[in-house]
């Protein structure tokens, strides 16, 4: 074997033991890797389809020694038929529009994430993000990462339309991962954090991608609750994904 194959083989390693985030009186662990090199992105979509999720040039997934609670969950989004309710909340920001563009970090964008950080997650792990960290999540990537805006307001006057959210959505093979999405807490009442998902299935639909991969799921968890609305899902079990309805 060549130094050159051994530099291409894939290191994993896990962290230590850390308070969980979720659940109350249990340990996390994870398991990760980088994502370097000119088959990143290949790799990238392997790890996917096992459940691993992205941040920067990481690649990670749950390895807790006492706890299996975390679920990868995908949409299938060909059988996907959105709710009365999720129509409404189509209809309701039928005047947002959105520009996809290259992973690049904006001053607009960060501003957002601050009043989101602030109102909604002051006490999380991301509560002191600064300017720079934010460029960071989304620019240190070497996948298929793409910059998701959605302005209010006339598409004609592009330039005064406020940003009202953001998402930071990795293209797979099989389909739009969502990495990270906000939006002003101002606009509650759009539940702008639904209508990115439905945004996304859309757009995976019109891109003939069959899921949306919305990371991992947590029963008894009130905040990972909102991902079950969104069915069918399939789960993956071990190392097969099986249908969830």
């Amino acid at each position: 074997m060549t130094d050159q194959s051994i530099k291409n083989i894939p290191q994993f390693f896990v962290t230590a033991s850390a308070p969980c985030p979720y659940l109350p009186d249990r340990e996390e662990r994870k398991i990760f890797t980088t994502l370097d090199g000119p088959y990143a992105n290949a790799f990238h979509n392997q790890l996917a389809t096992d459940g691993f999720r992205r941040s920067q040039r990481i690649a990670y997934k749950p390895a807790c020694e006492h706890c299996r609670a975390c679920i990868s969950v995908r949409i299938l989004v060909d059988e996907y038929l959105p709710s009365r309710s999720c129509t409404r909340i189509m209809k309701r920001n039928i005047d947002l529009h959105a520009e996809q563009t290259e992973a690049i970090a904006s001053q607009e964008q960060y501003s957002l994430l601050r009043d989101y950080l602030d109102t909604r997650h002051a006490e999380g792990g991301m509560a002191e993000m600064s300017v720079l960290d934010y460029a960071n999540m989304v620019e240190e990537t070497t996948v298929n990462t793409q910059i998701i805006e959605y302005k209010s307001g006339s598409p004609i006057s592009a330039k005064n339309r406020p940003l009202v959210a953001t998402a930071l959505t990795d293209k797979l093979d099989d389909g739009l991962s969502m990495v990270y999405s906000f939006y002003g807490p101002q606009y509650s009442k759009r539940s702008l954090g639904t209508y990115l998902i439905l945004d996304h299935i859309k757009r995976a639909k019109s891109l003939g991608l069959p899921y949306v991969y919305l990371g991992y799921w947590i029963d008894g968890c009130q905040k990972m609750e909102y991902k079950t609305r969104f069915r069918p899902l399939e789960r993956l079990e071990g190392r097969q994904w099986v249908r969830y309805e």
